[in-house]
């Protein structure tokens, strides 16, 4: 599905390396193409890297590519991705599975005695007992030094008067315990493996993530690590802040502190700064002033599950289907594709779940439509694989809001709930909740892919406590119905009308035998019956006499009354409206708003012209009658002015039925339900009740279609 895709990805990463070999025999030129001023080892380290497996660009199979790759390219380290003598790095896209997947295989194909972890030494301790808790999600979160945590409850008269309001949040760095970071992936094997860890990150307050837009991690699926790295190369910016210098000095102070006492070293880093690190090692940089510790110490917490979004590198049903992979020794390999698939077919059984049968059939060819939308979508975007966005975009646009709304809700559904061990933190754009309701900016000591967010409308449904909250202040007194719903359902009783009148008309049909018109067409059946006589046979339709103004709609027969305690006759608002009387589910059961409940017909009559007739559930002359619908077939032999009265249901009318018209003298007109669509029929079942008239001026904006 989405090797097309790889096939442009990689074509751009070959036409990369084709214009740094252009420029291979001018030194000079290509200093300054890749980066003004850049070291002679940074130099170096790309033409080695544009030397490394020539023609290691593959397209085919992934498994036959990955099996390769590996074989290759970790047994044997190229010298693009060592420092020194026994550092191993491995350049990685943070919050990524692809590379968490990456790192696993190569710590799982050599051995090392040692990881170099890009993090401080004061989150040690907290960060490795969250990782002790995966699959359960969590933060390691440090506030800076500009504030405390609160320890006890929050009290208004502490609060000064002359602070500002407008005044800016403090700030907070935190580590995201993600099973599909890199590095958390690299620690916990190291932790179960009982490899030393080195945290080498300086101490500091102030923390300023790099992000750079960087190709697909998806791309490592056909592409080595070391030819990865070597591509971005380019597109790397240069460290310009004195903040960055001083963190990459002290990464590379801590390298050479380990090679001291380790043999054998795995250091884990954003592919943004691999090569400055490599540059400072190998470069006389003085180690940065020595820092005190932090005042306010890591905490671990765990995160409210809504909020999961905003912390995990991938969406949180992708990476439960990591975990639940890893628990089950399943493949993994591809599942930031395979996983977007079992994502649409979830969402698909929890849409038919909520809707039952007033749900959009979702067949596998409106889920190729929609995977290939999303393809489309990305390749707008350069990307090999969808983010939320345009997974939620593609869904509206083939399948409707509420399957959209569905594929959202899936999406941030994590299968490994937190437990009350922490305290839980409420992430949001740019902002986080503590327990004691602090409000923080959160800066990620491991960002990814820099995140633009973006306005999508759907049409969200309400919580169990607001539907509470509207049945509790719905008013027993007011009541009408929604008139686009109205009108849809008067123009199919039109339309079931003059089917009727058709069938009628068929019935008065007759044969002649042909003089001088040909009438309503040749009756081939009876000209073949008399083709010894040589006459030709004609058929005649009188025009039908009367006309119909009953309808009857059984939708569910036999009906359950438990099922359909709401019965009612409605009168007309205006001259095109018909009389209604029906029988349908409980309105309040489903509240889709304030003042809108929703309800569905069982069985309808209609009655056209309007006029003025007794509620028919309680009319003391159809007592008679032992169920629902016979109660409204009788309503509608006695209210009809015509003879014949038409009934539209899924079996035709029995002798009891036929009997009970004839007692009334009149006639049924049977139309089968099965002439009309299945969905058409289902949304025309769907009938919102308003709480008066004045909550049809903002009923649209929650009344949501299947």
């Amino acid at each position: 599905m989405f090797w097309q895709e790889m096939s442009a990805g990689v074509a751009e990463c070959e036409q990369n390396t084709a214009t740094l070999n252009r420029l291979r025999s001018c030194d000079t030129a290509l200093r300054c193409f890749i980066f003004p001023g850049a070291s002679h080892t940074i130099f170096q380290l790309i033409r080695r890297a544009l030397d490394f497996q020539k023609g290691s660009f593959r397209i085919g199979n992934p498994e036959k590519f990955a099996s390769s790759s590996s074989a290759s390219s970790m047994a044997t380290p190229s010298e693009v991705l060592t420092i020194g003598k026994n550092i191993t790095v491995l350049p990685v896209i943070h919050g990524s599975g692809d590379f968490a997947v990456e790192v696993r295989r190569v710590m799982l194909s050599r051995s090392f005695d040692c990881l170099a972890v890009p993090l401080p030494p004061s989150f040690q301790q907290e960060v490795e007992a969250a990782v002790a808790m995966l699959p359960e999600v969590s933060v390691v979160l440090q506030r800076n030094s500009t504030g405390a945590f609160r320890t006890s409850s929050y009290d208004p008269s502490s609060e000064s008067d002359d602070e500002e309001p407008n005044s800016p949040d403090p700030t907070c760095t935190f580590v995201p315990i993600d099973p599909c970071q890199p590095v958390i992936a690299a620690l916990r094997i190291a932790i179960q493996e009982r490899m030393h860890r080195g945290y080498i990150d300086v101490e500091a307050d102030a923390f300023e993530p790099r992000s750079a837009v960087l190709p697909d991690p998806y791309a490592l699926k056909h592409v080595v690590a070391e030819q990865f790295s070597a591509a971005v190369l380019p597109a790397l910016p240069a460290p310009d802040d004195e903040l960055q210098v001083s963190r990459i000095h002290a990464l590379a102070t801590g390298l050479r502190e380990l090679t001291r006492r380790h043999s054998s070293i795995l250091f884990v880093v954003s592919v943004l700064e691999w090569p400055w690190v490599r540059d400072a090692f190998n470069s006389v940089v003085d180690p940065p002033e020595a820092t005190p510790a932090p005042e306010n110490p890591a905490r671990i917490y765990a995160v409210d599950p809504p909020t999961l979004t905003f912390v995990l590198g991938e969406l949180p049903f992708i990476t439960g289907l990591y975990e639940r992979a890893r628990d089950e020794l399943d493949d993994d390999e591809n599942l930031s594709v395979d996983g977007i698939k079992a994502l649409l077919l979830t969402a698909r059984d929890r849409y038919v779940a909520e809707f039952g049968t007033r749900a959009r059939p979702i067949t596998t060819h409106l889920l190729a439509v929609c995977l290939k939308y999303i393809r489309n979508l990305s390749l707008m975007e350069r990307r090999l694989t969808p983010d939320l966005f345009t997974l939620v975009t593609a869904a509206q646009q083939t399948a409707g809001d509420q399957f959209a709304m569905c594929v959202a809700e899936t999406a941030r559904a994590y299968p490994y709930p937190s437990t009350e061990e922490y305290p839980d933190v409420r992430f949001g754009v740019d902002r986080v909740v503590i327990p004691d309701g602090t409000v923080l900016q959160p800066v990620s000591r491991l960002p990814g892919h820099p995140v633009s967010w973006r306005t999508l409308h759907l049409k969200s449904r309400p919580d169990v406590r607001q539907q509470i909250q509207w049945q509790r202040t719905w008013n027993p007194f007011g009541q009408c119905s929604w008139p686009p719903e109205d009108v849809a359902i008067e123009r199919f009783r039109t339309h079931v009308r003059d089917v009727a009148l058709e069938l009628l008309g068929n019935d008065l049909a007759r044969t002649e035998k042909f003089t001088s018109s040909i009438r309503d067409g040749l009756d081939i059946r009876e000209t073949l019956r008399n083709w010894h006589t040589g006459d030709l046979y004609v058929k005649v339709f009188p025009p039908s006499r009367g006309t119909l103004d009953c309808v009857l709609m059984l939708f569910d027969s036999p009906a359950d009354p438990r099922n359909y305690p709401w019965r009612i006759t409605w009168h007309a608002e205006h001259q095109d409206e018909s009389t209604l009387s029906l029988f349908a589910t409980n309105f309040m059961s489903e509240m889709v708003g304030p003042g809108i409940g929703l309800a569905r017909y069982g069985g309808c009559m209609f009655l056209f012209p309007p006029r003025p007739i007794p509620e028919v559930w309680t009319d003391p002359r159809f007592d008679f009658t032992d169920t629902l619908e016979e109660r409204l077939l009788a309503a509608s032999l006695f209210h009809s002015n015509e003879r014949h009265v038409a009934v539209l249901s899924h079996k035709p009318p029995g002798a009891g039925w036929r009997r009970l018209a004839s007692r009334y003298h009149k006639k049924l007109l049977y139309v089968p339900m099965s002439r009309f669509s299945a969905q058409t029929i289902e949304q025309l079942r769907m009938a919102h009740v308003l709480n008066g008239r004045h909550i049809r001026s903002f009923a649209q904006h929650f009344i949501r279609k299947p």
